[in-house]
C-alpha cells in the first residue's frame, strides 16, 4: 500500500513539474523568445543626409516611441558592404525584421531573405522586376515619385520668371528618372514654353553623397537661366542649397521638408512618407500581420505630396496653389496620366 501511494505521489509531482514547465515555455513565447527587435541598414549618404535616410530613421524612432519596438542600425559608409550588414542583422536572434533603405539593396535583400526564411525583410524603394518573384518574406516598399514630382513641376513652372527651371539627379537610374520625368511633365503641363535643364551627379551610387558636384551643376544651371532647381540626390542636394543661397535663387527639396537647410530659398519640397512606410511595416510585423509583397504609396494615400505651409506661403500665391491642387485632383481622378519613358 505504501508503495502504491508513493507511485501516485510521484505521478502527481511529475505532472506538476511538467505543467509548470509548459507554463514557463508558453510565457517565454508570449514575452520574449520570439524576435521583436528591428534592424535597418542605411543607404549611401547614411544618417544625417537630411533626406531619405533621416526619413527612414524617423520612422524607427516613431515605432520605438509608439509601439515600444527597439531597433539597431548599421551605416555601411560607401555602401560596398551592404550584404554583410544585412546578414549581420539577420543572424541576430532578437531581430526579426530587417530594412534596407534604397533601391540598391534589392538584390542583396532577395539573397539574404532566401538564407533566412524565418526572418522578415523590407526594402524602401525596392526595384520591382516583373520577371522575378519577390520572396514571400520581403515587403517591397515603393512610391509614386512621379506624382509628387509632377506637382512640384507645376509649381516651379508657374513660379518661374525666366521660363527655365532645373533638375539635379543623384544617380542615373530608373528610380531617379521617375522624379525627373514626373517633374518635366508637370512643368510642361503648367507652361509648355518653360524649359527644364537636367543634370546628374554620377552614374553610380556615389552620386548621392557628392554635394560639391551637385553645387557645380546647380551653379551652371542658375547661370544658364534657371531660377528654380529641384533635386533628387540625397546628401548631394546640400550642394544645391549652397548654390541657391549664393545666387539668391530658389530650390526644391526632396523626401523630407528641407526648408531649414536654406531658409528663404526653398520654395517647397516633394515629400515621400518614408517614415510612415517604415512605421507601418514595423507595426504589421509586431502585430504578426506582415504579409510581404508590394506596398505602393502615392497621392491617393498621401504617400507622396508637396510642402505648403507658413514657411513658404509668402513665396507661393493662393492662385498657384489652386492650380497645383487642381492638377493633384486630375492625377488622383485618372484624368492626368504620367508617362515614364
Amino acid at each position: 500500500m505504501k508503495t502504491f501511494f508513493a507511485v501516485i505521489l510521484s505521478v502527481i509531482l511529475l505532472s506538476g513539474f511538467n505543467s509548470c514547465g509548459k507554463k514557463e515555455n508558453s510565457a517565454e513565447k508570449e514575452s520574449g523568445s520570439v524576435p521583436t527587435k528591428v534592424g535597418l541598414v542605411f543607404d549611401i549618404g547614411g544618417r544625417g543626409d537630411k533626406s531619405f535616410n533621416d526619413a527612414a530613421y524617423k520612422g524607427l524612432e516613431a515605432a520605438k516611441e509608439k509601439l515600444g519596438v527597439d531597433f539597431e542600425v548599421i551605416d555601411p559608409g560607401d555602401g560596398s558592404d551592404r550584404e554583410s550588414a544585412l546578414r549581420k542583422l539577420a543572424s541576430k536572434k532578437d531581430i526579426g525584421l530587417i530594412f534596407g533603405v534604397g533601391f540598391i539593396f534589392t538584390d542583396d535583400i532577395n539573397n539574404i531573405a532566401a538564407e533566412y526564411p524565418d526572418k522578415k525583410f523590407a526594402c524602401v524603394d525596392y526595384s520591382v522586376d516583373p520577371s522575378k518573384q519577390i520572396p514571400p518574406n520581403v515587403e517591397a516598399l515603393e512610391f509614386k515619385e512621379e506624382e509628387g514630382s509632377f506637382l512640384v513641376g507645376v509649381l516651379a513652372a508657374l513660379k518661374s520668371k525666366t521660363k527655365k527651371v532645373g533638375f539635379i539627379g543623384g544617380m542615373e537610374s530608373t528610380l531617379i528618372r521617375k522624379f525627373e520625368e514626373g517633374y518635366k511633365e508637370g512643368v510642361k503641363y503648367a507652361d509648355p514654353e518653360c524649359q527644364v535643364l537636367s543634370g546628374y551627379v554620377s552614374v553610380s551610387p556615389d552620386g548621392f553623397k557628392n554635394p560639391g558636384k551637385a553645387k557645380e551643376i546647380a551653379l551652371s544651371q542658375y547661370s544658364n537661366g534657371a531660377d528654380i532647381i529641384y533635386h533628387a540626390s540625397g546628401l548631394s542636394g546640400l550642394g544645391l542649397f549652397e548654390a541657391a543661397r549664393e545666387k539668391n535663387k530658389l530650390a526644391i527639396g526632396v523626401d523630407m521638408d528641407q526648408e531649414k537647410e536654406a531658409p528663404g530659398f526653398v520654395l517647397t519640397s516633394m515629400v515621400k512618407q518614408v517614415d510612415q512606410a517604415v512605421f507601418n511595416a514595423v507595426k504589421s510585423f509586431k502585430e504578426n500581420k506582415f504579409t510581404g509583397g508590394i506596398k505602393t504609396f502615392g497621392l491617393t494615400d498621401n504617400g507622396v505630396s508637396y510642402v505648403y505651409d507658413f514657411k513658404n506661403k509668402d513665396m507661393i500665391s493662393p492662385e498657384i496653389i489652386a492650380k497645383v491642387e487642381e492638377a493633384k485632383k486630375k492625377i488622383t481622378g485618372g484624368e492626368i496620366k504620367i508617362i515614364i519613358k
